[in-house]
């Protein structure tokens, strides 16, 4: 089926930029506040997909262009259907592509100007690191429209107190980025004009470290959090000491000794 002029020179919903093994996403449906439809999803999970095939990418940024980070879902996208189904499926969709970012073997950092409800919020707490401009706030606001966000609950739950996490998600309520700060939603806050300096920053530092050790670090990370005390110290012994046998940590430590910067070869 050949496709429309319109469909041809439609503006893509998420934009990428590489640059020295930073990749950034940009999702750019600023008229609609970058809500989450299904186009965008089906992007977002793609270009995920395929950074993590792709050994030569040491971080990823998510941006957004516009006034705000990320609405959530598309609300009339959601109510263009009455069929269980069909919200089953976007709901799945969506889970899938927040469970991407935590598996994906390069850290993620969530660059946030401006708002940043629902679904839009699940994505910060999903990422690895958040950097917020001061005028950045957060809600799960979907009890004000009748629709516990629940699946934003299950990295929120995962970020905050449960107690903080809870006041949101019942009350729908706003909180500034400051408050995101103190709750441990985002990692830092910095004036709007020093957004992208200061995230970019974040994301050079990262990327100077050996990507094999960030890799193993990441995976065991995010494994040993519901495990007992004893269960996570074993694994976390195992997984040391398979990072130990590495070029990179032997390299790490020899060139610690001689004062000298390391030669990384991410294995």
């Amino acid at each position: 089926m050949s496709m429309s002029a319109a469909q041809i020179n439609a503006t893509p919903v998420l934009l990428r930029h590489d640059d020295d093994g930073i990749v950034t996403l940009t999702l750019n449906r600023p008229k609609q506040y970058n809500a989450l439809s299904a186009d965008l999803l089906t992007a977002l999970q793609s270009a995920l997909d395929d950074i993590a095939q792709d050994e030569t990418i040491r971080v990823v940024i998510i941006a957004a262009n516009g006034k705000a980070f990320c609405a959530g879902h598309d609300l009339k996208e959601m109510r263009s259907s009455e069929e269980r189904a069909v919200h089953q499926s976007l709901f799945d969709k969506c889970g899938r592509m927040m469970v991407s970012i935590n598996r994906l073997p390069q850290p993620v950092i969530a660059r946030i100007n401006g708002m940043a409800t629902a679904a839009g919020c699940q994505l910060v707490a999903s990422c690895d690191l958040a950097v917020a401009a001061e005028d950045a706030r957060f809600a799960v606001s979907g009890i004000n429209v009748g629709l516990f966000c629940s699946t934003p609950a299950v990295p929120l739950s995962r970020n905050l107190l449960q107690k903080q996490a809870m006041q949101m998600l019942l009350t729908g309520d706003f909180i500034s980025a400051q408050q995101a700060l103190q709750f441990g939603l985002v990692n830092e806050v910095v004036e709007t004009a020093d957004l992208e300096d200061a995230t970019r920053a974040l994301a050079v530092k990262i990327a100077a470290k050996s990507s094999h050790s960030i890799k193993l670090g990441k995976d065991m990370f995010y494994r040993q959090l519901p495990m007992d005390l004893e269960d996570a110290y074993a694994y976390a012994s195992e997984r040391m000491a398979c990072n130990m046998d590495s070029h990179d940590a032997r390299e790490g430590i020899d060139s610690f000794i001689q004062k000298r910067k390391p030669e990384w070869k991410d294995k």
